[in-house]
């Protein structure tokens, strides 16, 4: 059967907080019985954006990584009497009335997406805008509203999301806390893996060597190229830290540099110069 499930791009995400915004404009002061009550001005973030940069000047990288309920199809914060329960179109729950009281359930969620009101004494999440989608919707408030369109909500079988992830590379994120999220992240390695830059040079011109070529290789298997651009920088990234990797970089008429990169965390190697040869 199909059920609600989003993609979140992690390299349309500019931190607009659009989608912020707009969870903040359709759940402040509204209640929205039986699924949610009213969210709190201050506190919380239904929709968190997390934020992370690598790299040493100049060549840093930021990164947004956009953080609602991800909806789990095994969600871990689910109870037996059904205060937390989920819905045959995949959306976890809260219910107001039976989870009334219970600051245990902010404890539940490994990922940090369950939030306590004091005032009203109760866990509070992403609903996937269930009132609306019960209304006709076919767009959350967050995925309708991004201007980037790094958010997508779609209805879709497993089957189908199946496909789709292999198409497009889609991945979960934490998929070692084995909750089996129905919010998948295109991109996801600008967050949780590292990358190497460098500026090359020609020795003998002192000009940008746009065009040289970086190879990075880790216990001789290759495992990342690029060219250099214009003003002669180069990026290898989905690498994982705390390895050693061995970088190659060449061009025609100069002899090539080989370096050992020790990672453990992206890194910016300053400038590599090329001597003719």
């Amino acid at each position: 059967m199909k059920k609600w499930n989003m993609i979140i791009d992690v390299g349309r995400c500019h931190d607009c907080n659009n989608c912020f915004l707009s969870c903040k404009d359709e759940y402040v002061g509204n209640d929205y019985p039986p699924y949610s009550m009213g969210q709190p001005w201050h506190g919380h973030r239904w929709m968190n954006i997390m934020r992370q940069e690598q790299g040493q000047y100049p060549r840093v990288r930021v990164c947004y990584l956009p953080m609602p309920c991800l909806q789990c199809e095994d969600a871990p914060c689910l109870t037996p009497d059904g205060a937390v329960y989920k819905r045959e179109d995949g959306l976890v729950v809260i219910d107001p009335q039976k989870a009334a009281g219970r600051r245990e359930i902010v404890d539940g969620c490994p990922y940090g997406a369950i939030y306590w009101n004091d005032e009203i004494k109760l866990a509070q999440k992403c609903t996937g805008c269930i009132h609306l989608l019960e209304d006709g919707w076919t767009d959350t408030r967050c995925s309708q509203v991004c201007p980037t369109e790094a958010l997508k909500f779609l209805w879709a079988t497993d089957e189908e999301m199946a496909a789709c992830a292999a198409e497009e590379g889609l991945e979960t994120y934490r998929p070692d806390l084995a909750a089996k999220a129905r919010v998948f992240y295109k991109n996801l390695h600008r967050y949780t893996q590292a990358f190497v830059a460098a500026g090359v040079v020609y020795g003998d011109t002192d000009e940008c060597a746009a065009g040289a070529v970086a190879r990075l290789a880790l216990a001789g298997e290759k495992v990342g190229e690029a060219s250099a651009g214009t003003f002669g920088d180069f990026y290898i990234d989905r690498l994982e830290t705390g390895k050693q990797y061995t970088l190659t970089v060449e061009a025609p008429g100069y002899k090539p540099v080989a370096m050992t990169v020790d990672l453990p965390a992206s890194i910016n190697l300053g400038s590599i110069v090329l001597q003719a040869g």
